[in-house]
């Protein structure tokens, strides 16, 4: 662990901008109290097990061969696929929950005081929300609504087995719908509330649903039902509205409450209970190529999957609380909350002491909070920064700062809550730089995790007590990993130091494939002699001598120039995003031409600074547009490219600067914030031409 974390030390140290007599004054300090207290605080804390777990061997391969497969250490033999014996399907893990904690919180939802209009900066109008007190169901009461509801859709003519769809923000009722869905067995297909409307229909159409559940606002607003010919029922979580003019005939329109209503007389449907290996959900990715693949997801599958998550998180009970951040829609969401019934940890946001995110909500408090520090006082600016770089170097020897957290990044911490004692971040690579800005501001691990639709988003997730940066962790107990040779992008288990190459993960977890796409389930999964389903991720990786798994490439990130030169477009954006500047940049390179080009979304505080300056006046638009900005920050990305070590072909020669932020609902980006390069190649073809043709 100190080897590893040594090397990043000399990137992600803050720069001490002080007197040398002060600089020295306040180690000296630290250095006192540090022998004072270091003897106790060791014997006490059992900082020597911490340090012995974190340099541990956590995975090996089986077969003794580097390309695997790779096992936990803990379940060499067999892989587990069940947290507790006869909980297989997703109605009984409810169940286990309504048992053992009837009466406790489940649910809470906070209600909406009022709605206001705020001006942002660039003119657009975001809607502010004033919240106020929670009002909570407990879990036998979410129980109950969920069986009335999931009766009250059976009694609509909604069969088992048969497809239902949830087009919904993230949301009490989403839950409650899931379950009676699980409960009744009807197989749920899953939307993200932000995709585009042919995306939206290809789903609907392609699962044939009579029945979807959706909110007022969606059905308005994204939600076209006119081409929907087989939809007969729309059940609205919210109030129903009184008119519906541009309705088809033959659509009825229901409220939740009505049809939990319908659900709760004494001729009620009674559930048909699943089998493990039936559908549970159709999971429509908001894929970053293409129209949207629904994963078919088993119950067996899911169960197998956070199963794996569960063991990798350490003491988890009924202590802890759960605070759902991401879309339900999302398989690491949806995977943690169902975590989270088995442990009773749901969802709420009254400090929560565990969450999930995905990198690009991390790296947006890494650069809100900095800039923040910026702002400070010089005092206060020297005390964080020496704080910051005092607790990096004793991270990296496996130790705590109880005092430094206590006296300077209790505020800190204090954004989400203060009680926060782990953080899972999933769906893209995490940076290093913000990896280790949330170890050291928000005083506890980030663990990385990596996984895919594709496999109930179980793969890997780093331990507890791994500090390490850039790495994704060992194969969860549920899964086994193999590197498979790439020839072409030079990727073989033979390399040394590490074995590398494409990433094939197997496991219970590893999905029944995609919803009819016969074509796409033969070129991504595949069944192995001893019966063992994998699927291949398309991502490249090594093992390291423990075990750990670092993604180091993708095979559609990786482009041929035109000297012969393999740029990945991933790693040149995985550098640069952590220039203060760069609030997101997609890099983009043609096979006929020399060099890369980037697309920039800046930082408006920073531009705005930077504009400053240099004198340049006039609107956002303006200053985005503005050669001369242009060139600067061409400058400023160049520095950091080389500061990050990029080779000289990566380094992008030309820029565009986007005035407009991208956002799931550009359709630039998915829900999980991963770069859409089909649509902003489309999107910037103008800019492209011009970069390379000169223009």
């Amino acid at each position: 662990l100190v080897c590893h974390l040594s090397s990043w030390r000399s990137l992600m140290k803050l720069k001490e901008d002080m007197s040398p007599l002060l600089l020295q004054v306040f180690r000296s300090v630290i250095w006192v109290y540090s022998v004072i207290t270091f003897l106790p605080w060791y014997l006490l804390s059992g900082a020597s097990g911490s340090q012995a777990r974190a340099k541990r061997v956590k995975a090996r391969s089986v077969s003794g061969n580097p390309a695997g497969p790779y096992r936990a250490v803990s379940n060499q033999l067999k892989l587990v696929s069940l947290l507790h014996e006869g909980v297989d399907t997703l109605d009984k893990v409810f169940e286990y929950a309504v048992v053992h904690f009837p009466q406790r919180d489940c649910l809470g939802t906070r209600e909406v005081l009022s709605e206001e209009d705020e001006i942002q900066p660039n003119g657009k109008v975001f809607k502010k929300v004033i919240l106020g007190d929670y009002n909570w169901l407990s879990y036998e009461d979410t129980f109950h609504l969920s069986q009335r509801f999931g009766s009250g859709l059976a009694s609509l003519g909604q069969k088992p087995l048969c497809n239902i769809a949830i087009f919904c923000e993230t949301r009490a009722e989403w839950i409650i719908a899931a379950q009676a869905c699980f409960m009744y067995n009807f197989p749920l297909v899953t939307l993200y509330s932000t995709l585009g409307g042919a995306a939206i229909a290809h789903g609907l159409n392609e699962t044939e649903v009579t029945h979807i559940i959706t909110s007022k606002d969606l059905l308005q607003s994204r939600l076209k039902v006119k081409t929907r010919r087989r939809l007969k029922h729309i059940i609205l979580v919210d109030k129903k509205p009184t008119s519906w003019p541009d309705l088809p005939r033959g659509i009825m329109v229901h409220n939740m409450a009505a049809v939990q209503e319908l659900g709760s007389k004494p001729e009620n449907c009674k559930p048909q209970i699943p089998v493990p290996s039936d559908i549970a959900v159709i999971m429509y990715t908001s894929g970053s190529t293409g129209i949207p693949k629904g994963v078919m997801i088993s119950h067996s599958n899911i169960i197998a999957g956070i199963t794996g998550m569960a063991e990798r998180i350490p003491n988890l009970n009924e202590n802890d609380t759960y605070i759902g951040y991401l879309p339900l829609a999302h398989v690491l969401e949806l995977s943690a909350e169902l975590v989270s019934h088995l442990h009773h940890n749901y969802t709420s946001v009254l400090r929560p002491t565990l969450m999930a995110a995905v990198p690009e909500i991390m790296d947006r408090i890494y650069k809100n909070v900095m800039t923040k520090v910026e702002e400070m006082s010089s005092v206060q600016k020297t005390l964080f920064v020496l704080a910051y770089n005092y607790k990096m170097e004793q991270l990296s020897k496996g130790y705590s700062t109880p005092l430094c957290d206590r006296l300077v990044f209790r505020k800190v911490r204090s954004l989400l809550g203060g009680n926060t004692r782990m953080l899972l971040s999933g769906g893209a690579p995490l940076s290093a730089a913000t990896q280790r800005f949330m170890n050291i501001c928000f005083c506890c691990p980030v663990g990385q995790g990596y996984g895919l639709t594709e496999t109930c988003g179980a793969g890997t997730i780093s331990e507890f007590s791994d500090y390490s940066t850039g790495r994704v962790g060992a194969p969860l107990v549920c899964s086994e990993f193999m590197l498979k040779d790439w020839e072409e992008g030079g990727y073989f288990s033979t390399d040394k130091p590490n074995p590398r190459g494409e990433i094939l993960i197997g496991g219970p977890n590893v999905t029944m494939g995609y919803y009819k796409n016969e074509q796409k389930n033969r070129e991504d999964f595949f069944v192995d002699a001893n019966g063992q389903r994998w699927f291949c991720t398309g991502d490249i990786g090594e093992f390291h001598h423990d075990g750990c798994l670092k993604i180091i490439d993708r095979k559609k990130d990786l482009v041929k120039l035109q000297a012969g030169e393999y740029v990945s477009l991933g790693k040149v954006e995985a550098v640069l995003k952590n220039c203060s500047l760069i609030d997101n940049i997609c890099a983009y390179a043609n096979s006929d031409e020399s060099f890369v080009i980037g697309f920039v979304v800046p930082n408006q505080k920073q531009l705005t600074v930077l504009a400053e300056q240099k004198g340049i006046r006039g609107s956002w638009e303006e200053l985005c547009n503005h050669a001369e900005m242009e060139k600067e920050v061409l400058r400023i990305i160049t520095d950091a490219a080389v500061t990050g070590k990029l080779e000289r072909f990566e380094i992008p020669k030309k820029i565009r600067l986007s005035a407009e932020p991208w956002t799931p609902e550009t359709g630039l980006v998915t829900d999980a914030f991963k770069l859409k390069r089909k649509e902003l190649k489309t999107h910037y073809q103008d800019d492209i031409e011009r970069m390379y043709g000169g223009k």
